[in-house]
C-alpha cells in the first residue's frame, strides 16, 4: 500500500498522533509545490444530470420537515472509521443521511445534512425547512490537499464532486464544510427568547454531537441547569422519525431492492458452482463466503452484512460468521447472504442446500416443515395484517410439526401460549424483520408501528422461519442432531397481497436439487 512522502522532524516531544507520519518522507519545498500545481488538463465543465432519486429524497425530507416545524434538524453522514493505525474501513454513510440525501456508495465522509426551519409552508417543496448539504468539496490542484491528504486529496482517492456538481445531481442546496460549525450552532436556544431548538441524529459523528451540546450549554440562561439527557431524548425522536420514514418504501426504493435481490440470486449461483472446491478445502466455508463476496463486490457496493456460510452443525448457530469450518458431503449448508446495491439497499436471503445435491430423508422432513411455516407466513402477508401475525402463523406450523414428531413435551396449544414457548428451543429468533437500507431496517421505529404495526403496500420485510437441532441436543433423537434449516425470502407488500422478490431462487426441496444439478451440469 502506498505511503505519503514528506520530510518530518521528530523531536522528543512530538505529539503521539503525529508520529504515524514518521515512516514517511513528504516533499514540501516551494519548488515541488509550484511544479505539482502546474500543467494539469482542465476538468470537465458540464454538470451532471439530476439523479432519479432526487425527487424521492426531496419528498422524504418534506415528510420529516412536517413533523418538526420550527426546529433545526441535523443528520450527519459520519466520519471515516479507522481500521488499523492510519488505514480506514470503506466509508459508509449513516442510513438516515443516505435516505434523505439520496447519496449512496462511499460518498462524503464528515458531511452533514441540515434542515433549517423557515416560515411554515415556505420551505423546500412547500415544507417547513430549507435543506443544505454541507460537505468537503474537491480541492484545487494548486492546494496541498490535492497531493498530500490521503483521506480526501484527489491524487490519493480520485476525483470528488464540486459543490455545483452535487447540487445539480441531488437538486439539493450545497455548502462548504468549512461553514458547518456556524450553521450548526447559530441561534441555538429556547424558542421563547428568539432561539431555535436543534435535534440531531446522535452517535454518528462525535464532533457534531460535541458542537451542539456545547452550544446548548453556552447559550442557556442557566448553563448549570442544562439537562443534556433531556436533549438526548429530544434527539432520539428525530432518529425515531427518520427510521419510521423507511417503513414504507417509495417506488425508487423498491426498484433498488429488486436490484439487490437479483445480484444476490447470482451470488447464490456462484456458491453452488464453488461447492466442489469447498468440499475439498480445509476451510470450505471460507470458499463459500468468498464466492458470494466476489459477486457482491462485482455487482453492488459489497455485502449487506457479514455472510453466514454454515455447514453441518454450524448451521444451528444463528449468526455463524466465523466461516472457518469444512463443508462435507451429506451435510446441509445454510447460506444467509445479501448484496448491498450501490444505493446501499440490501437483500437478505437464506437458502439451506444439501452439499451433495440431495436431501436425506430426515433433512427433507425438517426442510419441508420450515418451508410450510414460511408459506403460512406468506399467506397472511397482506395489507391489514399485523406484522406480528407473520410470526404467529409460522410458529403454529412448527409447533404442530414438532408435536407430530414427538419432540415437544406438551401440546402445540400449550407450547404456543405465552407461559409455554417450549417450541422456541428450536426456533429462538423472530420470523420477520423490515428490510431496506439496513439489513434490519427501521430499527428505531416505535413498537406500535413495527411489531404491532399493520402491513401496508410498499413495506418490504423478510420471512425466515427455521429449525435448529444442535449436535449435542439430547432432547431430540440422534437423526435430527446437527441439522439446521432456515429459508428466508424478501417480501414486498402489494395492494392485494405480496410479491416474493427472491422467488428466482428455488424453495421447494425437489426444485433446489434440480437447480443445483443444472448448475453442475452446465459447469
Amino acid at each position: 500500500m502506498t505511503e505519503t512522502i514528506e520530510p518530518q522532524e521528530n523531536p522528543e516531544n512530538q505529539p503521539i498522533e503525529e508520529r504515524v507520519n514518521n515512516r514517511s518522507l513528504r516533499p514540501d519545498s516551494a519548488a515541488f509545490r509550484s511544479f505539482m500545481s502546474a500543467n494539469w488538463a482542465p476538468s470537465g465543465q458540464d454538470l451532471p444530470s439530476q439523479a432519479a432519486v432526487a425527487e424521492f429524497a426531496a419528498q422524504r425530507r418534506k415528510a420529516l420537515s412536517e413533523q418538526f416545524p420550527g426546529e433545526r434538524l441535523v443528520l450527519p453522514a459520519g466520519p471515516h472509521k479507522v481500521r488499523s493505525n492510519d488505514t480506514d474501513y470503506i466509508f459508509r454513510p449513516h442510513s438516515a443521511f443516505a435516505h434523505l440525501t439520496g447519496l449512496g456508495v462511499d460518498h462524503e465522509p464528515d458531511a452533514v445534512l441540515i434542515l433549517e426551519p423557515v416560515e411554515a409552508g415556505s420551505g423546500d417543496d412547500g415544507g417547513n425547512h430549507r435543506a443544505t448539504l454541507y460537505f468537503r468539496p474537491l480541492a484545487g490542484r494548486d492546494t496541498k490537499e490535492f497531493y498530500a491528504d490521503a483521506r480526501s486529496g484527489e491524487f490519493w482517492i480520485g476525483k470528488r464532486p464540486t459543490l455545483a456538481e452535487l447540487q445539480a445531481e441531488l437538486a439539493l442546496e450545497t455548502a462548504d464544510l468549512a461553514g458547518l460549525e456556524v450553521a450548526l450552532t447559530k441561534n441555538i436556544g429556547e424558542a421563547n427568547v428568539g432561539g431555535v431548538q436543534v435535534r440531531l441524529i446522535r452517535d454518528v459523528d462525535q464532533s457534531v454531537d460535541a458542537l451542539i451540546d456545547t452550544a446548548r450549554i453556552n447559550t442557556a440562561a442557566n448553563p448549570e441547569l442544562v439537562d443534556l439527557s433531556q436533549a438526548d431524548e429530544q434527539d432520539a425522536k428525530l432518529a425515531e422519525a427518520a427510521s419510521e420514514l423507511r417503513l414504507v418504501k417509495d417506488p425508487w426504493e423498491i426498484e433498488q431492492m429488486k436490484i439487490a435481490v437479483a445480484a444476490t440470486v447470482e451470488g447464490f449461483t456462484e456458491v453452488v458452482k464453488a461447492l466442489p472446491r469447498a468440499i475439498s478445502h480445509r476451510r470450505g466455508e471460507r470458499v463459500v463466503e468468498g464466492a458470494f463476496a466476489a459477486r457482491a463486490r462485482e455487482e453492488g457496493n459489497g455485502l449487506g452484512y457479514e455472510t453466514i456460510a454454515a455447514s453441518g452443525d454450524h448451521a444451528t448457530t444463528l449468526h455463524w460468521i466465523s466461516n472457518n469450518g469444512t463443508v462435507n458431503s451429506g451435510e446441509l449448508l445454510l447460506l444467509d447472504a445479501g448484496v448491498e446495491a450501490d444505493s446501499l439497499y440490501t437483500a437478505d436471503v437464506t437458502r439451506t442446500l444439501p452439499v451433495n445435491g440431495s436431501f436425506s430423508e430426515t433433512q427433507r422432513k425438517v426442510y419441508q416443515a420450515v418451508l410450510d411455516a414460511a408459506d403460512a407466513a406468506f399467506a397472511v402477508a397482506k395489507p391489514g395484517t399485523k406484522f406480528r401475525d407473520l410470526h404467529g402463523a409460522a410458529m403454529q406450523v412448527l409447533a404442530d410439526r414438532l408435536v407430530e414428531w414427538g419432540l415437544l413435551p406438551v401440546s402445540a396449544e400449550a407450547a404456543l401460549a405465552p407461559e409455554g414457548q417450549q417450541h422456541r428451543r428450536w426456533m429462538p429468533h423472530g420470523t420477520s424483520h423490515h428490510l431496506g437500507m439496513d439489513v434490519h431496517d427501521c430499527a428505531q421505529a416505535r413498537a406500535d408501528l413495527y411489531l404491532d404495526g399493520v402491513l401496508e403496500p410498499g413495506m418490504v420485510f423478510t420471512i425466515e422461519p427455521g429449525l435448529y437441532f444442535k449436535a449435542d441436543d439430547l432432547a431430540v433423537p440422534e437423526e435430527y442432531r446437527g441439522i439446521g434449516v432456515r429459508i428466508e425470502d424478501d417480501v414486498l407488500v402489494t395492494e392485494d397481497g405480496n410479491v416474493n422478490l427472491s422467488a428466482a431462487l428455488p424453495r421447494e426441496a425437489a426444485d433446489v436439487e434440480s437447480w443445483m444439478a443444472g448448475i453442475y451440469e452446465a459447469n
